[in-house]
């Protein structure tokens, strides 16, 4: 089947969208938010129509899943369903209804099930507040089959793990390698679904989130402390 071409006005922004990125930009390759604005002038959301191909399996990176990008690029990593074939570009809604996100969210105790925040909070080191969602989870199951599972995230979570598959075989067989006491403690951690960090395991957290410079401070700060 021939393809069209990414100009036609007459198919829809996504589908032009998908067209753009397999004629212009090529898979592997990189292109910024100013050079999609500028190829569809006509598109407010142009940003939004490129992202609803990630429903089709088209895998677009940004720096948040490539620390390779500046904040201004984005990646063509791999092309998904031909959407502009006919009937390629229909799916099934995907919405989640308000009684079943109230349970969830119930079950997952109101946290982000990655980061721990809630909502009401504010990321450290900023002024944004939290808001939770609903992710959906690629699980890989027991019999080697993949199952998609809800789970609450925060928003920077959300995006940050969207292509992102969790490996339950792997999961199971950590725990049944865990030496007796050991399960016994992850036992008590799974039945208060929390963890309490000791002071030295929260340093280590401050200290990996440093920039280069000031982890070289505190480098220099155990070694003279040490040498003293």
């Amino acid at each position: 089947m021939d393809v069209p071409s990414w100009q036609d006005e007459k198919l829809g922004t996504m589908k032009r969208a998908a067209l753009w990125l397999v004629a212009v930009v090529g898979e592997g390759n990189t292109f910024t938010k100013a050079q999609l604005r500028e190829a569809f002038p006509e598109t407010a959301q142009i940003d939004r129509r490129m992202r609803d191909l990630r429903d089709f399996g088209w895998q677009i990176s940004t720096n948040r899943e490539d620390a390779e990008l500046e904040a201004h690029e984005q990646r063509f990593v791999l092309q998904g369903v031909p959407v502009w074939e006919p009937g390629k570009a229909t799916r099934a809604s995907t919405a989640i209804a308000a009684p079943q996100r109230r349970q969830i969210y119930a079950r997952d105790s109101h946290i982000c099930r990655s980061c721990g925040i809630t909502t009401g909070q504010s990321y450290e080191g900023s002024q944004e507040r939290v808001q939770l969602d609903i992710a959906r989870r690629e699980v890989i199951q027991a019999d080697g089959g993949k199952a998609v599972e809800l789970v609450t995230e925060c928003k920077r979570c959300r995006v940050g793990g969207r292509e992102f598959a969790v490996d339950l075989p792997a999961v199971l067989a950590k725990v049944r390698h865990l030496g007796a006491l050991e399960q016994k403690i992850l036992a008590g951690w799974i039945a208060a679904d929390q963890r309490e960090f000791s002071d030295l395991e929260r340093l280590w957290g401050d200290y990996r989130a440093l920039p280069a410079e000031s982890r070289d401070r505190v480098r220099e700060a155990l070694n003279t402390d040490g040498e003293g």
